[in-house]
């Protein structure tokens, strides 16, 4: 049986060169009610999204990588080598923490687990095979300075990370590998064991696996770098639903809105020349009939 097809609907302009990270925050009293918040990673900015769509930009970083609540009120920033806290206002506060000091490697993608911790990825400017490493911000790191355990080693583009229901399994996107990986979760040590595919994509599917979103149903959520789509496997790892944008670089999804139905799909006018796809780098819609989870928050 093929797959049900929508087709996304563009909600904003091109407001972005490497949209990444879309984060639905409930807590924007600045905007007077719920917004989007996503990066615009080499640029170092946060955009903010309204509504209506409309957006405004607010510098943070060299790098701006990846985004999180944190419990106890503002963000937590994944930036180029390391992790920031953010305020309400989204205005740095507190000391930074470096994770590692290769200039040659950056910061890409993340998300917390069950239990308040933030993982972060990286990979190389110039993209080395197995030069990346997925890290753990643990709850207290920034205050005290560190350490700043690793996770994985040996990964190319570290990228999505989503953690089931139940806690128990954790999924994983090494884009170059054309794989989505699940491992068995250690809660107790904040690990993650016992690798073996979920999906691997077929050798005729354009794109590869970039940024990941997991919904109330288990359904995985899985953007496809240079693949111009999103799509949707249920919990067994079948493909149910392909949702198609007119731009190739698709780079991740969360889901947000009043009832957290909308999915929302950053893209990316990465390696595109100004005339092209002049699409790429907005900000993409869709309803697809399911509602999100909402991602952890770091503990810190």
């Amino acid at each position: 049986m093929q797959p049900d097809r929508l087709t996304a609907e563009q909600f904003t302009e091109s407001c972005t060169d490497h949209g990444e990270g879309p984060l639905w925050d409930a807590r924007s009293p600045q905007l007077g009610g719920n917004r989007l918040l996503l990066v615009d990673m080499i640029k170092g900015d946060l955009v903010q999204l309204d509504g209506s769509g409309s957006h405004r930009r607010t510098h943070v970083a060299d790098v701006a990588a990846c985004l999180r609540h944190r419990a106890s009120g503002g963000y937590v920033l994944a930036t180029e080598h390391g992790f920031q806290t953010l305020d309400d206002q989204l205005v740095p506060v507190g000391p930074a923490l470096s994770a590692f000091g290769n200039s040659a490697i950056r910061m890409n993608d993340g998300g917390c687990d069950p239990q308040g911790r933030f993982y972060c990825g990286t990979m190389a400017y110039d993209e080395t095979p197995g030069a990346g490493s997925l890290y753990r911000l643990d709850p207290g790191a920034l205050e005290e300075g560190g350490p700043v355990p690793t996770v994985l080693t040996g990964v190319t583009i570290s990228n999505g990370l989503q953690w089931s229901a139940d806690g128990s399994l954790v999924f994983y996107n090494d884009t170059p590998t054309r794989r989505i990986t699940v491992f068995d979760f250690d809660a107790d040590a904040g690990s993650m064991i016992n690798s073996r595919p979920f999906v691997t994509l077929p050798d005729d599917e354009t794109g590869a696996p970039d940024g990941m979103a997991i919904d109330t149903e288990g359904g995985i959520w899985i953007a496809l770098w240079g693949g111009s789509a999103v799509h949707r496997y249920d919990p067994a790892g079948k493909l149910d639903l392909v949702i198609e944008l007119p731009v190739s670089n698709v780079s991740a999804c969360t889901f947000g809105g009043d009832d957290l139905g909308t999915l929302y799909i950053t893209t990316s006018r990465q390696g595109l020349s100004d005339d092209d796809q002049p699409q790429a780098g907005s900000v993409f819609t869709a309803r697809p009939g399911v509602t999100g989870a909402v991602p952890y928050p770091f503990a810190g």
